[in-house]
């Protein structure tokens, strides 16, 4: 099915708009229709993931309004970014359908305790915020800006091993808690002789480990290397691809106390972005400030904390490590002249000043080659 048919308008003619909003879920699909020859809203139940009855509605509906009207209509949909990932929108925007994926959590709601809260009248809503969006209120919500395909794939690595890492925390946890009840404190699940060393395990009293725990401990071991060599495995990718590769995260990891890792995820959630200035890249990050002025209150909120979570918890470690890494740098150096030798609220609030600067001077470096200041090359 084609929907694109605005191309064809005659010069200066205005096409009519068929706007679409879709409730999604596992089961059931709602999808909310305003057609422009009939000012209503019409609400269309279909089952989950059938994409052929829903571009069937569409196209019925169209057709209606065309013939109605006697002139071409465009449609214009929109849906939540969530649990259907982003596959829908190819499917529609392959079908000449201008679709929109919207941040739910940007969307606007009543403020009341208890607010009513269906699929009818979540579908409505997200009508009328298209709707509005399309005219030209662009605050009204939030527009995901949808990746290629490939990029969607390639930053599977990096979140993979996040994944992974954690995993792997919970395993060694998991093991070491089990022997902790039992008096044991030295046990290292990651050492390679972990089979011959938990044969050899003690209790604190002098006695043998019990069959079920010891089962149990060696069970988990496996899977926690199991995980280990996942860990290596996609590590070694992440080197094959920078080695055969030049990206942005190639050319992070040139800089010393950056790690292939933290560049690649540097690389993958944030400067695979076109940002136009540093505004940008603090907000997409969840690092600008959230100023509160009303009447004669004039107060800071702290950050936003509403951008990329993987790219500000990213950017924070990394400025952590730049002071450790890069001691003589321009920013290191701005670093400690405002801390001096405080601690605690005032050395972590910093630390967040410093890691929107540092982002900002890496995104200059990224795209344009400019070096942070006094900043040092890997050997």
């Amino acid at each position: 099915m084609d929907f694109s048919t605005v191309a064809r308008l005659p010069v200066g003619e205005k096409p009519a708009t068929l706007f679409v909003a879709l409730e999604l879920s596992k089961a059931t699909w709602l999808v909310a229709l305003h057609s422009p020859a009939a000012d209503k809203i019409s609400l269309h139940r279909l089952a989950g993931g059938d994409t052929q009855g829903l571009l069937t509605l569409i196209e019925r509906k169209r057709d209606q309004a065309q013939t109605a009207l006697a002139r071409p209509v465009h449609v214009i949909s929109c849906y939540e970014a969530g649990y259907d990932g982003l596959w829908l929108h190819r499917l529609l925007c392959a079908s000449g359908i201008d679709n929109r994926v919207l941040e739910a959590a940007s969307i606007l709601v009543d403020r009341r305790s208890r607010r009513a809260k269906t699929d009818r009248l979540d579908a409505a809503a997200l009508l009328r915020t298209l709707m509005a969006l399309e005219r030209g209120e662009p605050r009204v919500c939030r527009v995901v800006r949808v990746p290629s395909p490939e990029h969607e794939d390639t930053r599977r690595r990096s979140r993979e091993r996040a994944r992974l890492v954690n995993e792997r925390t919970q395993h060694t946890s998991r093991i070491k808690g089990l022997l902790m009840t039992q008096g044991i404190r030295d046990f290292a699940p990651t050492r390679r002789d972990w089979r011959e060393r938990l044969e050899g395990l003690r209790t604190a009293d002098g006695h043998a480990l019990l069959p079920c725990l010891k089962a149990e401990i060696a069970r988990e071991c496996r899977r926690l290397w199991q995980v280990i060599d996942m860990i290596a495995e996609v590590e070694a990718e992440q080197h094959q691809v920078a080695a055969e590769t030049t990206t942005g995260a190639s050319q992070l990891s040139r800089l010393r106390g950056i790690g292939l890792t933290i560049a690649s995820v540097l690389g993958n959630e944030v400067f695979f972005r076109t940002f136009q200035n540093r505004r940008e890249i603090a907000g997409y990050l969840g690092l600008a400030s959230s100023p509160w002025n009303s009447g004669s209150v004039s107060r800071d909120q702290g950050i936003q904390r509403s951008g990329n979570p993987r790219g500000r918890q990213t950017a924070i470690e990394l400025a952590w490590l730049w002071l450790r890494h890069q001691p003589e740098s321009g920013l290191a150096r701005w670093f400690h002249e405002r801390v001096g030798a405080s601690k605690g609220r005032i050395r972590r609030t910093m630390i967040v000043a410093l890691a929107r600067k540092l982002m900002i001077a890496l995104w200059r470096y990224v795209t344009q080659g400019l070096m942070p200041e006094g900043a040092v090359i890997k050997a």
